[in-house]
């Protein structure tokens, strides 16, 4: 672990250098780095937060929920949730547009959730958040009822966010599913502009938004890979603001002089699923060996820059669900061979971890996990796999390794958000399936009004988690940005999702 710790400092001193006087990018134009780029910027075709970030300044959902996590007033002024959960009226704004012109309206609201719970959105990974609404009722221009096959306490949260942002459905039939993907219209404070796929998407204010004008002219996010890259574009003045910071480079942004780093507590937990059929870790000691032998808080004080927190299940202590009772396996490695030994694991047993290729900190955290195993005698081995077919052909289809990587950003701060699609049968991220008591006690806690008793299932859900070592959680980050000295007036988004309407550069 030490030489892990003395590389990593080497090479984050070998990127230190001084942050200069950086050049004035385009009047009143805001530009971002971030690492990914979604492709295609359909709300139900995404479950990524690099499409939150840009796409949350697009579109616009019923709700909004603020940097406080509390949710506000988005297109609908107001609502009322009736008949014990069974019905929500939502009462709407009145005189909005989309950026093309069309009209907002209850047409519109129901055009959404009809596409979103239909054949287009069964194609997507959207749906299964929202499949607790049976179906969305016009009552009027500007009123709507949403008919619940179930009540669902999470739902004004998933209404806020991804695949419940409100579309056009003039401009979706007019040009096409296709179209749409690459050339996107909401109501949100910025208008699409141009993308260039792997490069950059360009927006301009939206001049009659309902809130008022945005405080900027442009705003332009460039899609920049590699960690050092966005680090360098931030030294030169080719970026004003880095969402995905590589946490080698924090010593580094706050020495400058410049810019600075601004941090608050996050949703993203990070994890190795555990392959529970047809391999060496269908052994329940198996997995909780692998548990025991990883030193926690040495990734997070190594890689983290100390950023982040141990974690005991998927989920953050902001989580609703978290139960501060659950403790993680113990780093304890005498007792992790003993278990492997007790399991009929010979020394030398070969695994591999899948990960994804793009993630510098998980790079060196998957190497110093390999570390990890090799002192309770196990050979593993690395696989680093490119995000599209990893998120799309390797994990939905079963076909990882024994240990493959899980992160999840935990948008809603709801454990079931996680929770239901990683453990519940059937969803994409849970190909080796888990159990019926598990599904059973899922499907409890959605259908159930009383907030207590949601959070006691849950918790619930995690212990049975736990018990049977599905993952081996890590750590939740820190959601931490890199900001320079003329950017005015951005406040951190936990969930990434920024709303970049009152954010201002001095020039």
């Amino acid at each position: 672990m030490t030489d892990l710790k003395s590389r990593l400092l080497i090479a984050a001193l070998a990127a230190t250098t001084a942050l200069t006087a950086a050049p004035a990018l385009a009047e009143g134009t805001l530009t971002v780095a971030q690492r990914q780029d979604p492709a295609n910027w359909d709300p139900v075709d995404t479950f990524l937060v690099a499409w939150g970030s840009v796409a949350s300044n697009i579109y616009d959902g019923l709700v909004r929920r603020d940097e406080n996590l509390d949710l506000q007033p988005g297109l609908a002024e107001s609502w009322e949730v009736l008949d014990e959960g069974m019905r929500i009226r939502f009462k709407l704004r009145e005189g909005v547009q989309f950026h093309n012109g069309e009209p907002f309206n209850a047409e519109a609201v129901k055009y959404t959730f009809d596409r979103l719970l239909g054949e287009v959105g069964g194609a997507g990974p959207q749906q299964s958040n929202y499949t607790t609404i049976y179906r969305v009722e016009v009552v009027d221009a500007t009123t709507v009822d949403f008919h619940m096959a179930q009540p669902d306490p999470v739902i004004l949260t998933k209404l806020s966010g991804y695949g419940a942002m409100i579309v056009p459905p003039q401009y979706i039939e007019e040009n096409g599913q296709e179209h749409f993907d690459m050339n996107p219209v909401g109501t949100g404070p910025f208008k699409f502009v141009s993308y260039e796929q792997g490069a950059r998407i360009e927006l301009e204010a939206n001049a009659e938004y309902f809130e008022g004008a945005p405080e900027l002219h442009g705003l332009v996010f460039r899609f920049i890979r590699e960690d050092a890259t966005r680090l360098a574009e931030l030294q030169s003045g080719g970026v004003d603001l880095v969402t995905d910071v590589a946490f080698s480079a924090v010593p580094t942004i706050e020495a400058a002089d410049n810019a600075g780093i601004v941090a608050v507590a996050g949703p993203s937990i990070y994890s190795l699923a555990l392959k529970t059929k047809d391999a060496v870790t269908e052994d329940v000691r198996v997995r909780r060996a692998l548990n025991m032998a990883v030193d926690k808080q040495a990734l997070i004080d190594a890689f983290l820059a100390g950023r982040g927190s141990p974690i005991a299940s998927l989920q953050g202590e902001l989580s609703f669900g978290h139960d501060p009772e659950l403790e993680g396996y113990p780093f304890d490695p005498q007792q992790a061979m003993a278990l492997l030994e007790e399991a009929g694991v010979a020394p030398g047993t070969e695994m591999t971890i899948d990960y994804r290729a793009g993630n510098s900190t998980f790079n060196e955290v998957a190497q110093a996990l390999t570390g990890f195993f090799a002192a309770v005698g196990l050979n593993v081995g690395l696989n680093p796999v490119e995000d599209g077919v990893f998120l799309n052909e390797i994990v939905p289809q079963g076909r990882t390794n024994e240990m493959y990587q899980f992160s999840w950003g935990g948008w809603t701060f709801d454990f079931d958000n996680t929770a239901y699609l990683t453990y519940h049968e059937g969803e994409k991220w849970n190909p080796y399936g888990t159990s019926d008591e598990m599904n059973a006690l899922l499907d409890e806690q959605r259908q159930s009004p009383d907030q207590e008793l949601r959070e006691e299932i849950l918790q619930k859900v995690a212990q049975l988690a736990h018990e049977e070592a599905y993952h081996i959680p890590l750590y939740n980050e820190e959601t931490v940005y890199a900001v320079a000295d003329r950017v005015e007036g951005f406040v951190p988004a936990p969930d990434k999702r920024l709303r970049l309407t009152d954010v201002s550069v001095a020039e």
